[in-house]
Formats: structure tokens, C-alpha cells, sequence
């Protein structure tokens, strides 16, 4: 992630919703650089969030006008995402 942007996580998206629909209800709040929807790895289905990297005053916008925002009727979750915490092995 660039200095100049900062990375959404956005959740409890509606399944069927697509990384152009994103884009485009983010891209009201400021430049949007990306979008990635996360699926499933072994059915391909989405997972229902996903994250968004924006420029970083277009981001703050964002979050606080899309948390909790209607979306396919589906509640939205956004914030800012947090580092992916590295997975520890079970065995």
C-alpha cells in the first residue's frame, strides 16, 4: 500500500454485488485505485467483503459515510483494514 492511500475493508456485502458496483458507490466519496471482492477458494462463491484502496482523504469520506449504509439490503461494515495477522498452524 502506498503512503498516499489507504486500503477499506468493507463487509457484509450483498453476494451478488460486483467490483464495479463498489467502485462506483465508493468512487462518490473520492478516487478509488481498487477494488477486490474475496471468494471462496473452493467454490468460487463470494464471501461477502472486500477491500478498497482509495486516496486517503477519499477513504476517510468513505468510511464515515458508507458505514452502516444500505447495500443490496445488507447492512455495510467499513473501516479502515487492519494488517492480516500472520495464521499460526495447528499442528
Amino acid at each position: 500500500m502506498s503512503e498516499m492511500n489507504k486500503t477499506i475493508y468493507v463487509g457484509n456485502l450483498p453476494f451478488s454485488a460486483t467490483e464495479d458496483e463498489v467502485s462506483r458507490l465508493f468512487s462518490q466519496h473520492g478516487t478509488v485505485h481498487s477494488v477486490k471482492l474475496i471468494t471462496d477458494r473452493e467454490t468460487g462463491r463470494p464471501r461477502g467483503f472486500g477491500f478498497v484502496e482509495m486516496d486517503r482523504s477519499g477513504a476517510d469520506a468513505a468510511i464515515q459515510a458508507l458505514n452502516g449504509s444500505d447495500m443490496g439490503g445488507r447492512s455495510l461494515r467499513v473501516n479502515e483494514a487492519q494488517e492480516r495477522k500472520p495464521r499460526t498452524s495447528k499442528w
